[in-house]
């Protein structure tokens, strides 16, 4: 099965509650982390919202 390679590119500060907290579900804390989830629905729904504070990548 497919993954994502999800590495955080800005900071939280001044986000919304929603956002910072959809960046600590996914397990990225500071700028610079980067995390291997499993391609599903749920992790794209996640990666969606922050968007534009990522960056995402698949590995095979």
């Amino acid at each position: 099965m497919a993954q994502l390679k999800v590495q955080q590119k800005r900071g939280l500060v001044g986000l919304k509650k929603n956002q910072r907290e959809t960046l600590r579900t996914l397990g990225l804390k500071r700028i610079g982390d980067v995390v291997v989830k499993e391609d599903r629905p749920e992790i794209r729904g996640m990666v969606n919202t922050v968007r534009h504070l990522v960056t995402v990548e698949e590995v095979d």
